[in-house]
């Protein structure tokens, strides 16, 4: 499988450590939206796209955050001890939504992003600079129409 595009959507609030989001296309035929660029203590790392974990109440079935202390919908307490704890302990609040299964894929992947991100970097700095991150939906609502015989 191959990387065949990136692209990247540069964050301008620098006060944060997210610095950028990333689409990539795979085989020019699949994307995978919502990467984040994020700056580390040893340099920038990509992260991957995530999902909120949610618990339903015991009492009313509604969903609410695994943070949460009490039922937004029903109002009653939650229990205190029902977060599940990941690697060193921690709670877990996110769960990838899509994720390289080995380190090979997962080094391709951030060596390839990095690489168009500070390329990103450089371009954001010429006049007349435009983002390409989001026309995903214009290129593939016109390719769908071609494909399916429909007139846009």
């Amino acid at each position: 499988m191959e990387i065949t595009e990136v692209r990247i959507k540069l964050v301008a609030d620098l006060d944060d450590r997210l610095r950028a989001f990333c689409s990539i296309t795979f085989d020019g035929e699949f994307v995978v939206r919502d990467l984040k660029i994020i700056e580390g203590i040893r340099g920038h790392f990509v992260a991957m796209p995530s999902r909120k974990l949610m618990e339903k109440c015991n009492r009313c079935s509604a969903k609410n955050d695994v943070k949460a202390k009490f039922c937004s919908h029903c109002g009653s307490r939650l229990p205190e001890n029902r977060l599940a704890r990941g690697d060193g302990g921690k709670p877990r609040l996110f769960a990838d939504i899509a994720h390289p299964i080995n380190a090979a894929c997962r080094d391709r992947i951030e060596a390839t992003v990095i690489a168009a991100f500070e390329n990103e970097m450089q371009l954001a700095q010429k006049p007349g600079y435009v983002c390409r991150y989001d026309d995903y939906d214009e290129a593939a609502q016109r390719s769908m129409s071609a494909n399916f015989g429909h007139e846009r």
